[in-house]
Order: structure tokens, then sequence, then C-alpha cells
């Protein structure tokens, strides 16, 4: 199986997120691709996150109805920091046949020389690149040198919508409905999230 994995905070999951999953996964042929929301981000101030399980009950709303999706609670069980070679290293013992890759947009490339153990996670997964506004896939050609055959970049559609400018959004009382799934919007709205 060619299992594509996507990781973040999803604090909260918009459409974004679901178009790059959806678009990847059908441009590269996978099987499945598995949403992991993160307990804690290794590389982020966490004084706005709200809690993991909002989170990840978000995602499984977003994502229910999509045979293709699925979601990991794995790093929300782990609890602490979460670094995506701990979470490769415990999916690779689950799924020992089959083909890996990890989904990041083109604005976390420029970070990726600051993961932790970056090569053994490219021993476990093959990276797959998709493109974001602002990232384009010139900027990421040039950066990719000993990770050229590990790394693939896909062209996907221009969703300029972020969790920040949502969150920022709900804070000023200003409408966020259709840049998150319905069942998201519903959620946030009826848990009172994001509020200050």
């Amino acid at each position: 199986m060619l299992i594509g994995i996507v990781g973040g905070t999803f604090n909260p999951i918009h459409i974004g997120h679901l178009i790059l999953a959806e678009e990847v996964r059908e441009k590269k042929k996978l099987d499945k691709i598995i949403f992991i929301p993160t307990y804690l981000p290794p590389h982020k101030d966490n004084h706005d996150i709200i809690e993991a399980f909002h989170r990840l009950a978000m995602v499984r709303l977003a994502i229910k109805g999509n045979p293709y999706f699925e979601v990991s609670d794995l790093e929300v069980k782990r609890q602490g920091r979460s670094y995506t070679i701990d979470t490769l290293r415990q999916l690779r013992s689950q799924y020992r046949k089959d083909n890996l890759f990890f989904i990041i947009g083109s604005d976390l490339f420029n970070y990726l020389d600051e993961w932790k153990d970056l090569k053994q996670i490219t021993e476990i997964a093959k990276f797959i690149v998709a493109t974001r506004p602002g990232y384009p896939l010139e900027k990421i050609s040039q950066k990719l040198g000993s990770l050229r055959k590990r790394v693939s970049v896909v062209a996907i559609r221009a969703v300029d919508v972020s969790a920040f400018e949502i969150r920022n959004r709900i804070q000023k009382g200003s409408s966020f409905r259709y840049l998150v799934p319905g069942p998201v919007y519903d959620y946030i709205v009826e848990k009172n999230l994001y509020k200050k």
C-alpha cells in the first residue's frame, strides 16, 4: 500500500488541509491518507493551541465520509512534544511492508533542516511537498540538494486559508463559515472555541 501521512496541529483543521490531502492522494495514487494531530508541536508557541481532544474530534468530523482518509490518535495518546521521527517509527512498526509518504506544504519545507533526525526520517518515509501560495516550485527545487531522491513535489491548487486567520476571525466575531467543513464549524460554535 502507498500511505500518505499528514501531521499537524490542526488548530483547527480547515479546507486547505483537506484539499491538499485529496489532491496529493489523487495525483500520487495513494491508497490512503492518515491525518495525525499533534499533541504539542515542537516548533510552535503553544499559548493559543486548544486541547488535543478538541483538535482530534474536529479532524474526525472533517474527514468523515471520505473512504481514503483516516485519523490516528497516536501522538495525542503519546502526549508531550511530537517529533516526526517518533511517529514514523511507530507507523513503520505498524505498516512494515507499506510505502510511507510524509506530506508537507512547501512553506514547511523551508524548515526541514531544523527537524529532529531528518536523515532517519527520510530512511523511513519519502516526502511529498505540496505547493502553497507564496512558496512556488522553483524555490523548493533549489533547496532539495541531497534530499532530491527522497522528495517529490506536487503542484496543488492555491487555497489561501490558514488556521491563524480562522482563529483571528473567530476572536473578532467575523464569519469563518466555509473556511472549515460544516461539522467542524458547528463543533467550534457549539464548544465556543478560540474566543479570548
